[in-house]
């Protein structure tokens, strides 16, 4: 949150129903110092949606990042806003490239080795013009991210290098490597 708050006039956290922290059921502000909260939707776009409608009609940029990314930087955050501000773009997204040889498989067999020459992976947060970004989820689409909504949209989406450290949290022994990067201890 904290990270967030570098760059963010205000700050709209969107959590699962039932995980407020307010005596009446309604979502309270309080949750972790956020300064509103929403139940999100049933889907990633759903629940982005839900929180696009408790930011402001004025607000000129949109960060969306997920809580799977507890360790992006105020840098990072910095980097995306700035390429949206700067650079004329719809949105911008970190990423990173691939270092791993890539495998098209199936039923336990190799199939093909990938090119792996311009692919890269992607974090959040991701920084996006409001009205491009509110525009992209007027309709119910779906996608693995927000720019994913905007390149349907034929949106220019820039990039900005990635941090190694801004891992997603996925699976348990991630939590072992974001504690070890939170102590300063690089593995």
């Amino acid at each position: 949150m904290a990270a967030a708050r570098t760059v963010a006039d205000g700050v709209v956290l969107v959590v699962p129903a039932g995980a407020d922290d307010s005596d009446s059921g309604a979502p309270g502000p309080s949750t972790m110092g956020a300064d509103r909260v929403v139940v999100g939707g049933s889907s990633r776009a759903g629940s982005v949606r839900a929180g696009l409608a408790a930011v402001p009609e004025d607000a000129a940029v949109i960060v969306v990042h997920d809580a799977a990314r507890p360790l992006a930087t105020p840098a990072l955050f910095a980097a995306v806003v700035d390429a949206v501000r700067s650079d004329g773009a719809d949105g911008a997204i970190p990423v990173l490239p691939l270092s791993d040889t890539l495998k098209r498989t199936s039923e336990g067999r190799v199939l093909s080795t990938v090119d792996r020459a311009g692919l890269a992976t992607t974090q959040t947060p991701q920084a996006f013009v409001a009205a491009r970004l509110r525009a992209a989820h007027r309709g119910d689409g779906e996608a693995t991210d927000d720019a994913g909504l905007l390149e349907l949209e034929g949106a220019t989406v820039r990039t900005v290098p990635g941090d190694p450290r801004n891992l997603k949290l996925t699976r348990a022994e991630d939590l072992a490597v974001a504690e070890a990067l939170m102590a300063g201890i690089d593995r």
